[in-house]
């Protein structure tokens, strides 16, 4: 069963998702709006140049401006210009503020500019009542301050200068956005397993020995994969000095457990069976079996 903690990053991670696709959705319903409203405004300003046929170009934009181009060459007044263009910019909501430049096609010149709203405390239109000879324009739109109410409704995501690096470069953030958040909920899967995996048994027979291993029921020692045999003996000998670890163990206690009433010969029998457990624990130099004189052995474990 999913625990809690399981479903809350699956809900983090499903929340995240539909927030960064629904922000990019946002930005793109509102730059499709601008596109078409720059249509709108190139289309209004052929009409008022007195030509209903000709096309207007495909938008197109470079960096913070959008460029409206056409089939034909056109030949208009500024202030017919200035109504024309605000006239589109009110009927499509797009601006409060905005700068339009208009461009030779060929020498790629300014031949005409102004400023409606922005932080002026007036309208910057010039030279209204020239006349610019036909020709090949290019119009550049730029919106200052977009329009509040359009603006709030889309609420296109602030652009950071990281996000217009990689948009330049053509990598869409949300393709790393989402693997990103794919890797998340596979942390979090894999914890959860890791957290409710089976846990290995501890083996009761199994005991440490400073890098040693000593399995009570094979009466085996292990270091470093190495695989030691004990007699009988030298396993009682050795579970009986691990019950007093760093204490000391009485003679006459030892051999009553380890050989009971077996004869006086077993007093220099149990000097040989301490001589050989010291030699199979030598690899381990924080294991020593001590001799405590006149009392009995003490095994003392370092650190």
């Amino acid at each position: 069963m999913i625990t809690q903690y399981l479903k809350t990053i699956i809900f983090v991670c499903l929340l995240l998702c539909f927030s960064a696709l629904s922000g990019y959705a946002q930005e793109e319903i509102y730059e499709r709006h601008i596109q078409v409203s720059m249509r709108v405004m190139g289309h209004e300003v052929l009409l008022s140049a007195g030509d209903s046929s000709s096309r207007v170009l495909p938008i197109e934009k470079e960096e913070d401006r959008y460029g409206l181009g056409f089939e034909s060459e056109l030949q208009f007044k500024p202030e017919v210009l200035v109504v024309t263009i605000d006239s589109a910019v009110k009927k499509t909501g797009i601006a409060s503020s905005y700068i339009v430049e208009v461009e030779e096609c060929v020498s790629g010149k300014v031949v005409y500019s102004y400023e409606i709203g922005g932080s002026v405390k007036q309208d910057l239109v010039p030279c209204v009542n020239r006349m610019l000879p036909k020709a090949c324009y290019r119009i550049f739109f730029t919106i200052v301050e977009p329009n509040n109410l359009l603006h709030s409704f889309y609420e296109p995501p602030v652009e950071s200068p990281k996000n217009a690096l990689l948009e330049a470069k053509g990598v869409n953030y949300l393709a790393f956005g989402i693997p990103g958040l794919a890797l998340l909920l596979l942390i979090g899967l894999f914890l959860y397993s890791q957290k409710n995996k089976p846990k290995a048994k501890h083996d009761p027979n199994l005991t440490s020995i400073g890098a040693y291993q000593f399995n009570k029921k094979s009466m085996e020692l292990s270091f470093k994969g190495e695989i030691i045999e004990l007699s009988s003996k030298e396993a009682d000998l050795l579970k009986l000095l691990l019950n007093y670890v760093n204490s000391t163990v009485e003679r006459e206690h030892i051999l009553k457990t380890i050989w009971g009433d077996e004869g006086s010969y077993i007093g220099r029998t149990l000097d040989v069976f301490i001589s050989k457990l010291r030699k199979r624990l030598e690899a381990d130099t924080s294991v020593k079996i001590v001799n405590v004189r006149g009392i009995g052995y003490k095994l003392i474990l370092k650190g």
